[in-house]
C-alpha cells in the first residue's frame, strides 16, 4: 500500500486548503460510521443484507486507536500522550485489525471491549462535563457557540452510554430501535464536529485557556495538533500491513478464516484518514483542500460500508486499491528520477550534496513505491504474484514503513 510521499509539485497541489482540524475531520468519519451503520441495519434486520459484527467492532477500534495514538484522546477523556498511551492505543488496534481479518476468533472479546469502551467512556465524560472543571457551567453562559458546544457533548455522551449498554447486553433493544440511535448518534457528532470547528474559528487560544478553566479537556486538543502526525499515520498503516502479512502465512494454508472485505474496508478507512488529515494520497501529497476532503469521507464510506456488509464491494475496492498503489508507484517513481535522467535535477553548490538522512528517505520512498506497485498487481491480478510472496511483500512494506517514520520523526 502506498503511503507517505513527502514529495511536492506544483502538478499535484489545490488550492484553498481547509483548516479542518484532525479532531473534527475524525469525528466526521466516526458520524459516517454510525448514520451508515444506522442505515444499513434496517435492511440486516429484514434480511435484505449480511452483516459481520467482527469487523464491524474492529473498525471501530482502529478509528478509536487513531485518536488515541495522534492526540491522546481516549473514550474517557484527554490524556497527555505518552508512549504508555501511544503503546495501548497501538495494541487496541492490534486486537480491532485482527477483527477486520480473522472473522469469528474475537467476536464476543470485541463486542465486549467495544461496550466497555462506550458505556464506561461515555460515563467519564458525561461526568467531566458536568462537574470537572466548571465546563458545562461556564460555556452554557456565553450565548452562540459555547452553547452549542454544551448540548452537542451532553447528547453525545449520553447516547454513547445507551449504546454501550446496548452492546454489551445484546437483546434489550430490537434492531430497528438500535438503528434509529445509531442515527441519531451520527447526526449528534456531526452537530459536536460543527461544534467544534465553529469554536476554533471564533475563539483564540489565549481566550479558549481563560474560559476552559483546567489545562485538560476538550480545547486542549482544539489548541493542538501533533506535530508527529505523519509518523503516527505511518505506523499506524505499517502495524497493520505487517500484521496482514503475517496473518497471511496461516490463512494461505487454511488454518485461520480471512475476511478480504474486512482488509479492503479497513485499507480504505485508513487511506481515508490518511488523505483527510495530511492531505497525502496514493498518487501524491496534495493540499487538504474541500475535495481533498470530501473525496476522503467517500473512500470512508466505501470503506465502512464493506466493512459491515460483506460481498458487495470486494470487486470494485480491489480494482480500486490496485490500481491506486499501481499509479501511484509510477508516477511518484517518474517523478523522482525522471529529471535525474535527463539531468536537470542539480544540487544547490551552497547546500552541497543531500544530507545522509535525506538519501535514506529517498532510498524508503523508492523501495515503498516498488513494493506498492507489487502490492496493487496482487491486488488486480490475484495469482499473478504467488501467494506465498504476497505476505512477504506486505511485511517488507509494513518494515520499511516503520523506517520511514523513524526517518521523518
Amino acid at each position: 500500500m502506498n503511503t507517505i510521499k513527502m514529495e511536492t509539485s506544483d502538478y499535484f497541489k489545490v488550492r484553498a486548503e481547509s483548516d479542518l482540524s484532525l479532531e473534527v475531520v475524525i469525528l466526521l468519519i466516526l458520524g459516517v460510521f454510525m448514520f451508515l451503520f444506522g442505515l444499513l441495519l434496517f435492511k440486516i434486520n429484514t434480511g435484505e443484507l449480511p452483516y459481520t459484527p467482527d469487523s464491524t467492532y474492529g473498525l471501530f477500534l482502529v478509528i478509536v486507536s487513531f485518536q488515541v495514538i495522534t492526540m491522546g484522546k481516549t473514550p474517557f477523556g484527554d490524556l497527555r500522550r505518552s508512549w504508555v498511551l501511544v503503546l495501548i492505543g497501538i495494541i487496541t488496534a492490534i486486537v480491532g485489525m485482527v477483527a477486520c481479518f480473522i472473522p469469528g476468533q474475537l467476536t464476543e472479546m470485541v463486542r465486549i471491549l467495544v461496550g466497555v469502551l462506550l458505556f464506561a467512556g461515555g460515563i467519564s465524560l458525561l461526568l467531566q462535563l458536568l462537574f470537572f472543571e466548571g465546563k458545562a457551567r461556564t460555556w452554557i453562559k456565553i450565548p452562540g457557540v459555547l452553547q452549542h458546544l454544551t448540548v452537542a457533548c451532553g447528547v453525545v455522551y449520553v447516547i454513547t452510554i445507551v449504546l454501550g449498554l446496548i452492546t454489551l447486553i445484546p437483546g434489550i433493544t430490537s434492531n430497528p430501535q438500535t438503528a434509529l440511535f445509531l442515527l441519531i448518534y451520527g447526526i449528534s457528532i456531526f452537530y459536536l464536529a460543527w461544534c467544534i470547528q465553529k469554536v476554533a474559528r471564533s475563539y483564540p487560544p489565549e481566550k479558549l485557556k481563560s474560559i476552559s478553566k483546567g489545562k485538560g479537556g476538550l480545547f486542549k486538543s482544539l489548541q493542538s495538533v501533533s506535530l508527529s502526525l505523519s509518523p503516527a499515520v505511518v505506523i499506524m498503516i505499517g502495524v497493520l500491513l505487517f500484521l496482514l502479512g503475517c496473518l497471511l502465512f496461516p490463512i494461505n494454508q487454511g488454518t485461520l478464516p480471512f475476511s478480504s472485505d474486512g482488509e479492503l474496508g479497513l485499507l480504505m478507512v485508513i487511506m481515508a484518514i490518511q488523505m483527510t488529515t495530511l492531505g497525502e494520497t496514493s498518487l501524491g501529497q496534495f493540499k487538504r483542500s474541500v475535495i481533498i476532503i470530501i473525496v476522503g469521507i467517500v473512500f470512508a464510506t466505501l470503506g465502512i460500508f464493506s466493512c459491515i456488509v460483506p460481498g458487495i464491494l470486494t470487486g470494485v475496492l480491489q480494482i480500486l486499491i490496485g490500481a491506486l498503489n499501481i499509479l501511484g508507484g509510477v508516477i511518484l517513481l517518474t517523478m523522482r528520477f525522471v529529471p535525474i535522467i535527463r539531468g536537470r535535477k542539480k544540487h544547490d553548490p551552497e547546500t552541497g550534496p543531500p544530507s545522509s538522512t535525506v538519501k535514506k528517505f529517498m532510498v524508503t520512498q523508492t523501495l515503498l513505491n516498488l513494493v506498492a506497485i507489487a502490492f496493487g498487481l496482487s491486488m488486480i491480478m490475484p495469482g499473478m504474484i504467488p501467494n506465498t510472496l504476497v505476505p512477504v511483500i506486505l511485511i517488507i512494506n509494513g518494515l520499511l514503513l516503520f523506517a520511514l517514520a523513524y526517518i521523518i520523526n
